[in-house]
């Protein structure tokens, strides 16, 4: 059903609106890992690429791409247009953090949690979605955005070498706050029966790779593995959390999107004749 009295999934936001959410996240936490690791030029640069993926994706998804511009005009009312003001300054401090200026990498990791801020205000400025209009959506996308981000980084890291203990720690803190929060939204959460059904599937695959995300950062954390043992670790971990939190936001976008619908408890029906009241 597209049209009428009952919920009905929306569908103008599809795998590419899903893309700049995932790409977006995934991107912003690495940007912020990388500044906080170092600075890591390399994966604050990676982490901008990313994100121009998930920029490049909604991109197409426009029926005019080249009319795109027109989403600057309404910094005023549209948190879609706030992302797109914060893009540029991001890619710019990225840049500078690429050059080796002082502090670069600091106003890098500011824009890019201010991205994934917009991003989480962007889902839950649409009212007529009542998975997305929950507020406890906006810290989830963001806390979900930052393990991910920090689970491509260990990824990244993998080939390196082993990471310190403070990043397993923090890790750990990332996947326990965002199933929390899951937690948190989910109970808000009062919508159409086919999409809880779809969120509450992604979000089982959700919790189950958090946990074992989780027991991987507590096994290298406690247990000396040496370091090749650690370097394995910080990959299976890695992937585990980005996909837990890629494929929750996949289908929040995809599948949880269903209308609100209207309240008609009633329905005209042409040719019956309308009950007449008792005097």
């Amino acid at each position: 059903m597209t049209f009428g009295p009952n919920p009905w999934q929306q569908y103008h936001w599809d795998w590419r609106a899903a893309t700049n959410f995932m790409a977006g996240g995934v991107g912003s936490g690495l940007i912020v890992c990388g500044a906080l690791a170092g600075p890591q030029p390399g994966a604050l640069v990676l982490g901008a690429v990313v994100i121009v993926v998930g920029l490049f994706a909604v991109w197409l998804e426009l029926g005019r791409p080249w009319r795109a511009v027109n989403v600057a005009r309404h910094a005023a009312t549209s948190w879609m247009t706030r992302e797109a003001m914060v893009a540029p300054l991001l890619f710019a401090a990225v840049g500078a953090a690429w050059l080796g200026l002082p502090a670069a990498h600091w106003a890098a990791a500011v824009f890019a949690l201010a991205f994934v801020y917009c991003q989480g205000r962007m889902l839950h400025a649409s009212k007529g979605i009542p998975a997305w209009r929950v507020p406890q959506l906006v810290p989830l996308i963001i806390a979900t955005g930052l393990a991910e981000g920090l689970g491509l980084w260990l990824l990244w890291r993998a080939a390196a070498g082993a990471v310190p203990v403070a990043a397993w720690w923090a890790f750990a803190l990332l996947l326990v706050v965002r199933v929390a929060l899951w937690f948190a939204w989910r109970r808000r959460v009062h919508a159409a029966a086919a999409a809880l059904a779809a969120i509450d599937a992604a979000g089982t695959v959700f919790k189950l790779l958090s946990a074992l995300a989780l027991a991987a950062a507590l096994v290298a954390i406690v247990v000396p593995l040496g370091d090749v043992g650690l370097r394995a670790l910080q990959a299976i971990a890695g992937v585990l959390a980005l996909a837990g939190g890629l494929w929750f936001k996949y289908t929040l976008v995809t599948r949880g999107g269903f209308n609100q619908g209207f309240a008609l408890p009633h329905l005209p029906v042409r040719g019956v004749a309308r009950k007449q009241e008792a005097p």
